[in-house]
């Protein structure tokens, strides 16, 4: 089998209906949607299915509820028998690829990524921070402008994307400074972010705290498969290791458009998207242009996808 990377995605991939159809189908994933009505006071499977809308993307109820679809159809795809030379995960998606990867206990990664929600939604006032893509400038360049307009507040890279796209993070006076300088600077589009928080920037140290002291209390187990962290762009399998990157995680960028390059470079041939949208394999194919990267959350048939990627179960 080709060597291919299960890649995971982050808060905003939500959609109400999402997992619905796979549980229908398939009993692994209807048990792990029964596992994770168990293991969190929220019915995971009712927010999944029915939302409505506005419960589903409070960042609580989002985290949780991404981390149990995604594993609901990575359940499937271990039942045709696929397994990944690496994983990783986009920021929240990172604590679905180390349970693909056996380091976490699927009940306590959901608890964990529900007091991650709060603890980042509680970080900052509402109203303080703010975040904003910016596209059609090199991460060098923003980074630039983010201190040039360092004296309006704290403002910083959050994500690296994939070339040419950046989001920046942090107080609102000093964001809105940022954009006005990239745009002087050429940027392409400025767009500012409807999020409940100014994630992955120094905002964020409260919860960064938080997390450090929830994660000293979970057993965190060696890794079996390499999971490439947000926070260091590299692979990690060691459990110190792995609860470290967590931890820095919280108010760091995260370094996708690195990861990627790295799983690449290390001779992955495919990539395949596991969980609700389609997100992460646009963001690849700027990366990787020459690195195809398939999509599976359960909408479409599980045959109709096995023959995309030319596996058979």
């Amino acid at each position: 089998m080709a060597r291919i990377a299960f890649i995971f995605p982050g808060q905003g991939a939500q959609y109400v209906g999402m997992g619905k159809s796979l549980a229908s189908q398939f009993r692994d994933a209807r048990e792990v949607f029964e596992r994770a009505d168990d293991a969190v006071s929220t019915k995971i499977s009712s927010l999944c299915w029915e939302g409505p809308e506005e419960s589903l993307t409070l960042t609580a109820n989002a985290q949780p509820a991404i981390l149990a679809t995604s594993v609901a159809c990575l359940e499937v795809l271990r039942g045709c028998g696929m397994h990944p030379t690496f994983v990783a995960g986009l920021s929240l998606g990172e604590y679905t690829a180390l349970v693909s990867a056996g380091s976490f206990d699927f009940g306590d990664a959901l608890r964990v990524v529900r007091q991650r929600g709060i603890a980042m939604q509680e970080a900052c006032p509402e109203g303080k921070g703010a975040m904003a893509a910016v596209v059609g400038l090199p991460g060098e360049s923003v980074k630039r402008a983010c201190e040039e307009a360092a004296g309006a507040g704290l403002v910083e890279p959050a994500n690296y994307n994939c070339p040419g796209q950046v989001v920046i993070s942090g107080e609102k006076a000093a964001v809105l400074k940022a954009c006005a300088i990239v745009s002087s600077m050429g940027a392409k589009r400025v767009i500012p972010l409807n999020v409940s928080a100014p994630f992955h920037c120094g905002l964020m140290k409260p919860a960064r705290e938080r997390m450090a002291e929830i994660l000293s209390r979970i057993e965190v187990r060696q890794a079996q498969t390499p999971v490439v962290a947000n926070a260091v762009a590299r692979a990690v399998t060691d459990p110190a290791d792995i609860r470290d990157c967590l931890i820095r995680q919280v108010t760091s960028p995260v370094l996708w458009e690195q990861s990627i390059r790295l799983m690449v470079a290390d001779g992955v041939e495919a990539f395949i998207e596991v969980g609700p949208g389609k997100t992460l394999a646009g963001l690849v194919k700027k990366i990787s242009p020459d690195t195809p990267c398939h999509s599976y959350d359960g909408r479409e048939s599980l045959e109709t996808f096995l023959e995309s990627v030319q596996v058979g179960c």
